[in-house]
């Protein structure tokens, strides 16, 4: 006997969890990040200021990855229904999360490159223009960081959600899109701060260097987050099996039941914070499918369930 999900024997994948507020929060940051670019890079050719121009179309950096996480946001919702996704497009944002933590791993490197020819080549500093763009750079992420702080913790609660209570596993319900976009942020405002650090070092204490080790400082950090983005994104879409709570949920409900062995078991996430499970049974006394799936549906995150029930033979489980 298998599983349809439904009683009528449908299918449905329309699971996804509501990122309105989440995708409203990064409109609102690539709009503010757009036009703050538009306007370093216009004063940067009318002054005639490197440093304007070069944190202008480093900006631009930020606006592309923006966009991508936006549209994958509207992807998934508009292709939630759609059967030709066998698992719904849950996994469509946590791409999005992956190739953003790529695109930061890119910025990390190029900073450190940077860095490195400044220490062996070292250049002059125009202090006034440089600290008034890294101040309006820290203003500007700031702002935008708040705004995403915001939407992540009014993102309304889905089925997952509902059993989130440690600390320590609230990562695999995490938006991986919104994080993404965060970091982004995030690693413009510490590029802010150590740039302000080293020009104000430079000026009155005569440590030009400090320039060139604040941005490798700077790049250590970016790629320590890129790759715990990286590392989170890929188990997700690589079907890594979940974490050992829903495993063994499964598993304790199955076999409360008397005279139910679990013969197979695989529990796999298909989105941020939802969860596929494949459970193979044996029983004296099997019962309907849709038994089964009504009794796991407390598990945390299980939003797509297929139970297969065989009678029970000698070799099957144990007495």
């Amino acid at each position: 006997m298998n599983d349809h999900s439904l009683e009528r024997g449908e299918h449905r994948h329309d699971y996804l969890p509501d990122h309105g507020q989440a995708e409203r929060g990064t409109t609102w940051v690539m709009g503010l990040t757009a036009v703050t670019m538009v306007v370093e890079i216009i004063a940067g050719s009318v002054l005639g200021s490197m440093a304007l121009l070069a944190d202008g179309w480093h900006m631009a950096t930020h606006v592309v990855a923006f966009a991508i996480a936006i549209y994958a946001y509207r992807f998934a919702r508009r292709h939630a229904r759609d059967p030709r996704f066998a698992f719904g497009t849950g996994k469509v944002t946590v791409l999005s999360g992956f190739a953003s933590a790529v695109a930061l791993a890119v910025v990390a490197l190029v900073m450190a490159v940077e860095s490195v020819v400044r220490l062996l080549e070292p250049r002059e500093i125009r202090f006034d223009e440089a600290t008034w763009v890294a101040v309006l750079g820290l203003v500007v992420n700031l702002a935008s960081g708040l705004i995403l702080h915001r939407a992540g913790h009014h993102r309304p609660h889905g089925h997952a959600d509902h059993h989130e209570h440690d600390h320590e596993h609230q990562h695999e319900h995490a938006d991986h899109n919104l994080r993404a976009a965060y970091l982004h942020v995030l690693a413009d405002a510490l590029t802010s701060v150590l740039a302000i650090v080293a020009l104000l070092g430079a000026r009155y204490l005569g440590l030009h260097w400090l320039d060139a080790a604040m941005g490798l400082v700077g790049a250590a950090l970016i790629t320590h987050w890129a790759w715990g983005l990286l590392r989170e994104t890929a188990t997700v879409l690589l079907d890594r099996p979940a974490d050992d709570r829903a495993r063994a949920a499964i598993e304790r409900l199955i076999r409360e039941e008397p005279d139910h062995e679990i013969v197979d078991l695989h529990v796999w996430p298909v989105g941020a914070g939802t969860l596929a499970a494949s459970v193979s049974i044996v029983s004296r006394a099997p019962r309907e499918t849709h038994y089964y799936r009504k009794r796991l549906e407390g598990v945390p995150g299980l939003v797509h369930i297929v139970v297969e029930v065989n009678p029970y033979r000698d070799a099957d489980c144990p007495t």
